[in-house]
């Protein structure tokens, strides 16, 4: 891979000079060794080194103790006008994980063997020294690897080091960064860190609901999402950390409008739609948008010849569902009311064709409507494959443009008031007639819509 030269890189290589010339060990380590090996620029680069803290802190000018206690300290920098924090972890051998996330204690070590070992997984646990290779040798030359991970990189295998049940003791969270990792790269999880990962699934609960989250949103939109969520199923995670997405499976669907198969995969192939880097509230609209069908479901009537099966209500109970989701999860409000909107308006295509104007303005001008559109269209996709509806609304969403959706209302509050009327239960309806109006093009003043309240208001 040729010499990157990005501000991130750049300043981590003149933390990892400075600190070797002062006899430390100093390498690149972590996922940055990995990406770089894998042909991709990382977006970050960490520094390990044998320095303690306390030298580090007293190195350079500019530092933050983010995490002293654990050997981690930020080196601020500035390059080509940009502002940098590069992390310096300290070599350092963990003892007890007794709430599942951190280490009770750590011992600094000078030894860059003792601090690997307690890392994740060998395709992470690699280093790299930098200056060696900015000197000119190969990249892999450069690489200290104390634990395989060359030759797992090399065959696509996502491993625990050492023993894996000792690693998912120490952090619950590992094991869903297993998946997104096997995801995200294509990989295979090495069968006796799957194994672990079966068996401690379950522990996945002790878990920060926050960190649980951003996890899942990561394997949701780094390109891989439906293999993401094709092995939390298979490893038992999925049932633990949304129980609701497992019950999609084997939930039939009308053949005629649903040949694909069941709601699962109906979601399935909704996810392998989501490019990488999608936002993360379409990845969980696209995720939890038929999440009411299992509750819903409603056999054909045998009564009843060419009936079929039905999921009556499935957009208000599954909007009531991910509600419960999101608010486990700790999302914040502005992504809740943005998911829950797409569930709650999913189905709402069906009937564009037939909106009168003032409904089609008002459907077009939802917030962030482009992600309505992208889950239509993915919906679409993963079923029927008949973009009509799609297509239209796409048409008119460009013919009409901004000023045509969202005009300039000719009737507010303060006209209301003006014309006598005192605010009351009735207010939002008299705007609401007025407004309907003006996107019908039945008033065109001011004058014209107050006349309209005052008819049908009386």
């Amino acid at each position: 891979m040729a010499k990157l030269a990005s501000a991130k890189y750049k300043a981590a290589v003149r933390v990892a000079r400075w600190l070797r010339d002062g006899d430390h060990a100093a390498y690149l380590a972590g996922g940055c060794v990995r990406d770089l090996l894998l042909g991709i620029e990382p977006h970050d680069f960490d520094v390990a080194t044998s320095a303690s803290p306390d030298i580090v802190l007293q190195t350079f000018v500019r530092t933050e103790s983010v995490g002293a206690h654990f050997g981690v300290v930020l080196v601020m920098d500035e390059i080509d006008g940009e502002r940098i924090a590069t992390e310096v972890a300290t070599f350092r051998n963990d003892g007890a994980y007794s709430d599942g996330r951190r280490p009770d204690a750590v011992r600094f070590s000078l030894e860059a063997r003792e601090d690997v070992v307690r890392r994740d997984f060998t395709i992470n646990g690699m280093l790299l020294d930098v200056l060696r290779w900015e000197a000119g040798d190969r990249l892999v030359d450069c690489v200290l690897d104390y634990v395989g991970g060359l030759s797992d990189l090399e065959a696509g295998i996502v491993r625990a080091i050492g023993e894996p049940p000792r690693r998912f003791d120490e952090d619950k969270l590992r094991m869903l960064r297993a998946i997104r990792f096997a995801a995200r790269l294509g990989f295979s999880l090495e069968p006796r860190t799957m194994a672990a990962i079966r068996s401690h699934a379950a522990q996945i609960n002790v878990v920060s609901a926050e960190r649980v989250r951003d996890e899942l949103t990561k394997i949701l939109t780094e390109g891989a999402a439906r293999r993401g969520f094709e092995l939390l199923d298979q490893s038992g995670l999925l049932a633990q950390v949304l129980p609701e997405i497992q019950r999609l499976k084997g939930v039939e669907q009308p053949p005629q409008f649903h040949p694909e198969g069941d709601v699962w995969i109906h979601t399935l192939m909704l996810l392998e739609q989501l490019p990488k880097g999608a936002s993360p509230t379409l990845a969980w609209g696209m995720l939890l948008h038929d999440v009411g069908k299992p509750a819903t479901f409603s056999p054909p009537d045998p009564a009843k010849p060419g009936d079929r099966i039905r999921f009556n209500g499935h957009v208000e109970v599954g909007v009531a569902i991910a509600r419960a989701i999101l608010s486990r999860l700790r999302f914040s409000n502005d992504d809740c009311d943005q998911i829950l909107a797409l569930v709650q308006h999913h189905m709402q295509f069906g009937d564009i064709m037939k909106m009168k104007g003032s409904t089609l303005k008002r459907f077009l001008r939802l917030p962030h409507f482009e992600e309505h559109l992208a889950l239509h269209r993915a919906d679409v996709l993963s079923s029927n494959k008949n973009l009509e509806l799609y297509d239209f609304a796409k048409r008119h969403l460009a013919e009409m443009g901004e000023e045509e959706i969202r005009p300039k209302l000719l009737v507010t509050g303060a006209d209301l008031i003006a014309a006598g009327y005192v605010p009351g239960p009735k207010f939002k309806e008299m705007l609401r007639t007025a407004e309907d109006a003006q996107l019908e093009g039945e008033v065109a003043t001011t004058e014209q819509g107050l006349q309209l309240v005052r008819e049908r208001f009386a």
